[in-house]
């Protein structure tokens, strides 16, 4: 019997149950999915951005109750240090952290320039200047660690970074933003992982919608 369960919401529109998700099934856990319908109301402000919900995503593990997808990641590293969601040298974890941790408080424009929205795309899409800063901003820490670590994800191996970034390389799918070649092959890389797959092939099976996120560009 499984003991460990997940909540989380829309597959399609929410990026931090992915994060959640993908940090779980990363560590290597064996979990249930609690899915919390979009209709909820606290939910539905959790997808809109205008509440920090903490019913997704939820982790229950042994008995213990861990909401916010870095306390997930970092919980889950104490317990499985083997998966290595974060770097075993001390420096490379530091810099791990650091950049997860922008992930999850700043980049606040792109968040409401592009939301995530994985069925749609808008090719040629229009971005704006702040959101443009955001993703210059994320491709410049990518860059960077690809260089420093060698690829072929962020960290060499593929780590808890790589998870925070993920919904944010769905979102470059979606807007048509256009990447330089190291992005660009990265970004393919995170698409391609069989996660990703299986979580996108959920997504497009999704009957629900949100009207607030379904804009027309």
């Amino acid at each position: 019997m499984v003991k460990t369960t997940l909540s989380i919401s829309s597959k399609n529109y929410s990026s931090w149950s992915l994060r959640g998700w993908l940090i779980a099934r990363l560590a290597g856990i064996d979990f249930r999915e609690l899915q919390v319908e979009p209709g909820d109301a606290d939910a539905r402000k959790e997808l809109l951005l205008l509440s920090p919900s903490i019913l997704v995503p939820c982790l229950t593990h042994e008995g213990i109750k861990v909401w916010d997808t870095l306390a997930i990641g970092e919980y889950l590293n104490e317990q499985f240090p083997k998966a290595g969601l974060l770097p075993a040298d001390r420096k490379a974890r530091a810099h791990c952290r650091a950049i997860c941790g922008e992930m999850h408080s700043g980049f606040s424009s792109l968040r409401g320039a592009l939301p995530m929205n994985l069925k749609a795309r808008f090719p040629g899409h229009k971005i704006w200047s702040r959101a443009q800063e955001d993703i210059d901003r994320i491709t410049t820490i990518w860059r960077d660690c690809l260089k420093t670590y060698g690829g072929p994800f962020l960290f060499g191996k593929i780590s808890m970074a790589d998870a925070m970034y993920a919904p944010v390389v769905t979102r470059f799918a979606t807007y048509d933003v256009k990447l330089d070649n190291a992005c660009s092959q990265y970004a393919k890389r995170i698409m391609a992982l069989p996660e990703m797959v299986e979580w996108i092939t959920a997504a497009q099976r999704e009957p629900e919608e949100i009207e607030e996120l379904d804009a027309e560009f």
